[in-house]
Formats: C-alpha cells, structure tokens, sequence
C-alpha cells in the first residue's frame, strides 16, 4: 500500500500549489497590463492620438522617456487588437513559474527594447507592445535553454512551433512596422532569460 503522507507527497504537492499561485499571478499581471493600454488607448482616441507624443522618438534626448511608456500606447485599436492575444498567451507562459522574474524580466526587455529602437530609429516615434511580444518569446526560448528545467523546456517547444512565425517581423520589408522594435524586444527577452537564468550550485571542494 503506498503512502501519500511522506515527504515526496508533500513535496509535489508544495511544487503543484506554487505552479498554479504563480499561474494565477502571472494571469491578473498580464490582464492588468492590457487592462491598461485598453483604457491608455481609450483615451488617445478620444484626444486623437495627442498620446502618441510620448512613445519613443529615435535620437532625440526627450523621446529617451518613452522607453518607459511606448508598450502601452499604440496606433489606433487594431494595432492594439493584433498586439493582445500574443502578449496575454506569451506573457502568461512567461510568468508561469516565477513571477518576480517575469517584472524583472519585462523590464529588461523593456529598457534594451527601448533603447535598441531609440538608437535605430532617428527622427521616427515607435510605439505598441509587439517589443514586449518579441521579447517575452526571446525570454521564453532563452529560459528553455538556460534553466533546462523540463517545463521551461516543454513551454519553449510548445510557444516555438505555435509563434515561430513571427519570426517574420524581424524583416526590415514591411512598411510602418517597427522591425527595430522587434529585434532589440527579442534580444532584450534573450538577454533577460540569460541574466535570470537559474544558477547552479557551487559544490564545495573537501
């Protein structure tokens, strides 16, 4: 007769319960964030795009403040709408299993995003969320390789065959899509999953 009291029980039961809290973080985050550019861009319709100002103006000293605010402005509600569906399904596997390393994580991808974007694009304003799109598919890949763990593992697969189309907007071919911006979100998901990567214990020498 087995016994579901001992210490590997409770183990994964531990495991399970810190999955589905954590997936239920994640889950509110995301859904806040477009919460938020929903209403941002409620309000930039009804001021006629006045907003879109404070998105990233490439190699002006003033536009280096839209780093912080270009995700959540967009060019009207179907670039709003296109942008959603990926970053509420990319943004959640991201922050499946550790939440505090998704915040850190989206801000990475936001600042190199940001700043990749200010340095390439002069004289131009990039705004939307389809850097943090590319960049939390970059972090996602990255984590898989990284950490190794075999959800990190299974979830790269997963979003690769589903997203890996979107490989596309890397291409400096289409016009009024901010191919820089998708670059520099996808090196910045990248560089997060590398920074956050998990570390390994050092085995001490006797």
């Amino acid at each position: 007769m087995s016994d579901y009291s001992g210490p590997r029980f409770e183990s994964a039961k531990r495991g399970a319960g810190a999955l589905l809290s954590g997936a239920l973080s994640a889950f509110i985050i995301v859904v806040g964030m477009l919460v938020v550019m929903w209403v941002v861009e409620g309000v930039d319709f009804v001021l006629n795009g006045a907003l879109d100002q404070f998105g990233i103006l490439g190699w002006d000293p003033e536009g280096l403040v839209g780093i912080l605010f270009a995700p959540f402005l967009h060019g009207g509600f179907p670039h709003l709408i296109a942008n959603s569906i990926p970053l509420l399904v990319l943004g959640f596997l991201a922050g499946l299993r550790d939440v505090r390393k998704f915040l850190w994580a989206s801000l990475i991808i936001i600042v190199i995003g940001g700043l990749g974007t200010w340095l390439t694009s002069p004289a131009v304003y990039t705004v939307g969320a389809s850097g943090l799109v590319f960049g939390y598919f970059g972090y996602i890949m990255a984590r898989g390789v990284f950490d190794r763990r075999l959800l990190d593992i299974v979830i790269a697969v997963g979003v690769g065959l589903v997203y890996y189309g979107i490989l596309a907007g890397l291409l400096p071919n289409q016009e009024g899509i901010s191919w820089q911006g998708h670059l520099f979100g996808l090196v910045g998901g990248v560089v997060a999953g590398w920074v956050l990567r998990r570390k390994k214990r050092e085995i001490p020498a006797y």
